[in-house]
């Protein structure tokens, strides 16, 4: 039912269904929109929520189908998720949430208007774009996106129910991802960075997400400024049994720069990197 392409960090490169991600789109927006149908008459506000996060999910899994498909350069996928953003304007303009974000040691910023038009459209298009970013290996483009969700979804007040079946399903695939049995593709890296962009906005916990992706931020910025001023990509290689790297262009060319590690050790090593960025929101 799904394409198979080659795992290329496994002996023999064995084909794994790709693009499962789907499965998480289709029952989160169910989900979701039977959750607006049902308490719509009960809690306008909160229905609308979880209608806004149904739409925002959706976008996210066309536009990483629409990638699978045709390759998108990245000047498109850097401003395609500015079209997912105009739900999330109307809705925080509707409910009036909070135009201001606080950092540590900058203390509270206000944006007044400009929250809207400027700063939701950039949380979305950075957090959507850098946490498709990174990934390549077997539980990476799962375990850290599911750590950042369940961050937010601690600190998040009244909004929970609205992550319950998002997180178990993408929890389910984060298991078969980790084992090697699947990929979720570009549908779910991009399904599941709107979801996180999303529902801190909804949640009003900006500040918490924008601590907790400082690892994907870092990798993304490594990406591009090596690539504009030596126009290289980052690669890892494999030799069978490890990977290594002869560079330092991405965080895992980082992390196995002149050191071999199995992929299971590389994955953990971001992994712990994000959950330490999390667990540092949370504290803040």
């Amino acid at each position: 039912m799904f394409p198979k392409v080659p795992d290329y960090h496994k002996p023999n490169k064995p084909l794994i269904p790709n693009g499962l991600g789907v499965i998480y789109v289709l029952i989160s927006a169910t989900y979701l929109l039977l959750l607006h149908y049902f308490v719509y008459d009960i809690s306008s506000s909160w229905a609308s929520r979880a209608l806004t996060l149904a739409v925002c999910i959706l976008f996210g899994g066309f536009m990483g189908l629409l990638d699978d498909w045709i390759d998108l350069k990245w000047r498109y996928k850097a401003f395609l998720p500015l079209i997912a953003s105009v739900p999330l304007i109307t809705l925080a303009k509707t409910l009036g949430l909070r135009t201001s974000i606080t950092l540590p040691i900058i203390g509270s910023l206000q944006f007044g208007n400009y929250y809207y038009f400027l700063l939701i459209p950039l949380i979305v298009t950075i957090t959507t774009n850098t946490i498709n970013q990174l990934g390549g290996l077997n539980g990476l483009e799962t375990v850290c996106p599911a750590i950042v969700l369940i961050g937010l979804l601690t600190v998040s007040s009244g909004n929970a129910t609205l992550l319950y079946v998002p997180l178990i399903m993408w929890l389910i695939l984060a298991f078969f991802n980790v084992k090697g049995k699947i990929f979720v593709g570009n549908s779910g890296s991009f399904a599941i960075g709107m979801t996180v962009a999303a529902f801190a906005i909804i949640s009003d916990v900006k500040s918490v997400l924008i601590i907790s992706i400082l690892p994907y931020i870092f990798n993304s910025s490594l990406i591009l400024l090596t690539f504009f001023f030596s126009r290289k990509k980052a690669n890892v290689y494999f030799d069978g049994k490890k990977l290594s790297s002869s560079h330092r262009r991405s965080l895992i060319t980082l992390i196995t720069y002149h050191r071999p590690l199995k992929e299971w050790q590389v994955v953990l090593t971001i992994s712990l990197l994000v959950a330490f960025s999390t667990f540092v929101a949370l504290l803040v």
